[in-house]
């Protein structure tokens, strides 16, 4: 057995949980050797020669020498090593692949280094937060109806691969051995996961769950939008699932890819009627596709995917899919790296805390106070003001205050600002528990307004009690800054499930205009700085062709997130296709 297939296997997760425990009982002294260790092995590389580190490896020198840094840092660092310089620039060792982020929070995608200290820190969080799940919810021999994909790639001028992060892992020789050995082995063939074609693969992902249905121990994705677009889809879809169940062979129709028709008839093996049948049975005794995961996959333990953050609004529908079934939000990082895991998997997503793993990278925290609102604001302001000027380390965080969390890893990014809000819940041993709050960029500002996504999604939340007395949901929604005529004013765009009449709608636009509590806002609306809020009621189906515009520029499906702040020069081809597709607009009257 290769080596890399012998460590998976021999997988066991008490023993995982032991060396976490381990790790954690004195995260300071952990903190000072990973530091060591990062700067030890990267001594030579140019970004931290020319300041003046001269092969020190202690935290005082390290942040008295290296400043804080942002992605515009870092980027001509990149881009040179994208270009083909192979010097020690960033890292001693060659960064051996390229990492894109997203890009639907701003607009851009950033280029970011990756190697295989990653992929092994990867491997780390996923057993870690694994053993802890299945010390809760245990899970035998099965699958995972896994609704991943791999991203669309291309080789950089000095011939590097460029991808997702996720995709990098996927590609790499631990990923699959990992899965096997966690219980975690995904139901679809590697032809599904890296189609071309997203509909194609995803419509294949759910054949292959029901084709293993009785198998199914986890229900996961990235992120949860993703389950939840999944399940939108089968409502759709189920018909069409069942016949090629029953004919043995994929509708050309939905499958056009040989490469992905040929892995996926494979498993059919000949028609299934029986399989079909059932299907089809267990479908029709659902009430509005309530609990449809545990309908379909009885043997089921939980559902699991990132579910904090801009997700934390798809939990509710999730929900309602999972019927009974625990949800489980996922671990904690960002294409830049991994942060914590979930150790206590059996508390709600909207509670979820993650727990920093002390030996996957150098962790600092800048010290952070709400803003009062007061002090003007334009956009790119920030949510969170800066209360002290240096950051603290992992272990001298104080539990209830906020953070913006600062990064070094071992892929070459020195005291890295990530830009995440966090709130210190507690701590696990000596290292602290994280509750995600929001992206530190402010999302919404007139004048003297700073609006952040968090107070968005509690306005959006608390309107949507409007709609819940009338058996309607929110699908999902974004906001604009509209600033083209004086007075300004904030523009809530929202999807729903079915049509609303207009005075649910009026007052469900006036709520949510009382509902952004920011002392700025408030003040601002009633001296008439800002003007009223304005909601646009879109045509459904509309969130569809912002996920096809954003893969139509190669962004992944793994790693799609609902911009929550559309503007005209972040996002403008989001901003034209929300604006194209309004069916009725109101204005509040909530400070009339």
């Amino acid at each position: 057995m290769p080596e890399k297939e012998a460590q998976a296997a021999a997988f066991c997760g008490e023993a995982v949980i032991a060396e976490f425990e381990s790790l954690t009982r004195d995260a300071a002294a952990v903190q000072r050797d990973t530091l060591r260790r990062i700067l030890a092995d990267n001594a030579c590389a140019e970004y931290l020669r020319c300041r003046g580190l001269a092969g020190r490896t202690d935290a005082a020198s390290f942040r008295a020498c290296v400043p804080l840094a942002t992605h515009a840092d870092i980027e001509p660092y990149i881009a040179r090593i994208a270009d083909g310089d192979t010097s020690p620039v960033l890292t001693a060792k060659p960064i051996t692949s390229i990492s894109l982020s997203s890009g639907t929070t701003q607009g851009k995608r950033k280029y970011l280094p990756f190697n295989q200290e990653l992929v092994k820190s990867t491997m780390q969080i996923y057993r870690t937060s694994y053993a802890f799940r299945n010390r809760a919810f245990p899970v035998e021999d099965g699958k995972a109806l896994q609704f991943i994909y791999g991203s669309r790639q291309f080789t950089t001028k000095g011939g590097l691969t460029a991808t997702t992060a996720t995709t990098n892992v996927y590609r790499s020789e631990e990923f699959m051995p990992t899965m096997r050995a966690i219980q975690s082995q995904v139901c679809s063939p590697e032809a599904v996961i890296f189609g071309a074609d997203f509909a194609q693969s995803l419509y294949c992902h759910l054949l292959c769950g029901l084709l293993y249905a009785d198998e199914v121990r986890i229900v996961s994705a990235t992120f949860a939008h993703s389950i939840v677009l999944a399940f939108q889809t089968f409502e759709r879809v189920w018909e069409e699932l069942c016949a090629d169940i029953r004919a043995g062979a994929l509708s050309p129709a939905r499958v056009a890819a040989p490469a992905v028709r040929g892995a996926v008839e494979a498993l059919l093996a000949g028609p299934d009627p029986a399989r079909a049948d059932e299907v089809a049975r267990r479908c029709a005794g659902l009430s509005n596709w309530y609990g449809v995961i545990p309908a379909l996959f009885p043997n089921a333990r939980y559902v699991h995917g990132i579910m904090t953050g801009t997700m934390e609004h798809y939990v509710k529908k999730l929900r309602h899919y999972a019927g009974g079934l625990p949800l489980v939000a996922a671990e904690y990082g960002a294409s830049e790296g991994w942060v914590g895991a979930n150790v206590e998997p059996e508390t709600p997503p909207e509670s979820a805390t993650f727990t920093v793993l002390p030996n996957i990278a150098y962790f600092e925290f800048i010290p952070l106070k709400a803003a009062t609102g007061h002090g003007g604001g334009t956009a790119g302001d920030t949510c969170y003001a800066e209360a002290e000027p240096e950051p603290v380390g992992l272990t001298e965080v104080t539990v209830g205050e906020h953070y913006e969390v600062v990064v070094t890893t071992f892929a070459g990014l020195y005291r890295y600002r990530l830009g995440d809000v966090v709130q210190v819940a507690g701590f696990y041993n000596s290292t602290p528990k994280l509750k995600f709050v929001c992206r530190r960029n402010l999302l919404l500002s007139i004048n003297i307004d700073k609006s952040s996504e968090q107070d968005l999604q509690l306005a959006v939340d608390s309107a949507a009690k409007v709609l819940a007395a009338e058996k309607l949901e929110v699908v999902d929604y974004s906001s604009h800054a509209e600033v083209s005529r004086d007075p300004g004013h904030y523009v809530v765009f929202w999807e729903l499930n079915a049509d609303a009449g207009d005075d649910v709608l009026q007052s469900c636009c006036d709520e949510l205009d009382r509902a952004f509590a920011d002392p700025g806002y408030v003040g601002s609306r009633r001296a008439r700085g800002i003007g009223p809020l304005e909601l646009r009621v879109l045509q459904r189906g509309t969130f569809q062709k912002v996920l096809r515009h954003y893969l139509s520029l190669g962004a992944p499906v793994s790693q799609f997130k609902s911009p929550r702040c559309v503007g005209r020069a972040n996002n403008s081809g989001v901003l034209q296709i929300l604006s194209a597709n309004v069916v009725k607009a109101f204005f509040s009257a909530a400070y009339d």
